[in-house]
């Protein structure tokens, strides 16, 4: 069985054949619309979503085929381009507290028993933690969210945002202090995994 093309290649590929860049879409499109989606609702997050690939397909040529993986510049592209709907993401954040709906959780299937029960713990934090997000600065949430509702680790989360990676970690550092006396409140188990990157655990 042949091995897929990583991104580059693709991206390389598309250059000269505009049409192949559609694989980019199929394999990442989904990811895209659902991080958007959380952090500013499903009213903008299909055109948010669609918008990110008309923006990376006009400037593929410009692409660094250095790295592999074309999602955390896709994810640049969408943080980008949702800094223009603040508002949408104040709303989802207010509906959050008020509603208590989950913020860290997927909120796709949950049929196993254990992501259930996650959920339901992710549901009873929500109100706080949205609480805390709220009250970050900007740049401090961007990348809490980047690195807890994607697979991104924090060098590909500097890559997305364009910043230094030690800039990336300080500000998580930041956001951590924020929400761990909230989340010490909180009668929920393994609460401080809804917010774990994956590349650096809370424990460390």
């Amino acid at each position: 069985m042949a091995v897929p093309d990583a991104d580059a290649q693709v991206i390389a590929r598309s250059c000269e054949d505009p049409a192949v860049f559609g694989l980019i879409f199929d394999r990442h499109h989904d990811a895209i619309y659902r991080y958007v989606a959380r952090r500013a609702g499903r009213d903008i997050a299909a055109d948010v979503a669609a918008e990110t690939f008309t923006t990376g397909f006009s400037r593929r040529r410009d692409y660094d085929l250095a790295f592999p993986d074309a999602l955390p510049w896709l994810y640049g592209i969408a943080h980008n381009l949702m800094r223009s709907r603040q508002r949408a993401e104040s709303r989802m954040l207010a509906a959050y507290m008020r509603q208590g709906a989950d913020p860290v959780a997927d909120s796709d299937a949950e049929d196993a028993y254990g992501r259930a029960e996650r959920r339901l713990d992710a549901a009873a934090a929500a109100p706080v933690i949205a609480a805390a997000l709220d009250a970050m600065t900007a740049g401090d949430r961007d990348v809490l969210l980047l690195l807890a509702w994607t697979e991104m680790s924090y060098s590909e989360v500097a890559r997305a945002l364009e910043l230094p990676v030690g800039t990336v970690r300080s500000r998580m550092h930041r956001a951590r202090a924020q929400l761990r006396p909230r989340l010490a409140a909180l009668r929920v188990s393994d609460a401080e995994s809804l917010i774990e990157p994956k590349d650096e655990p809370w424990t460390r």
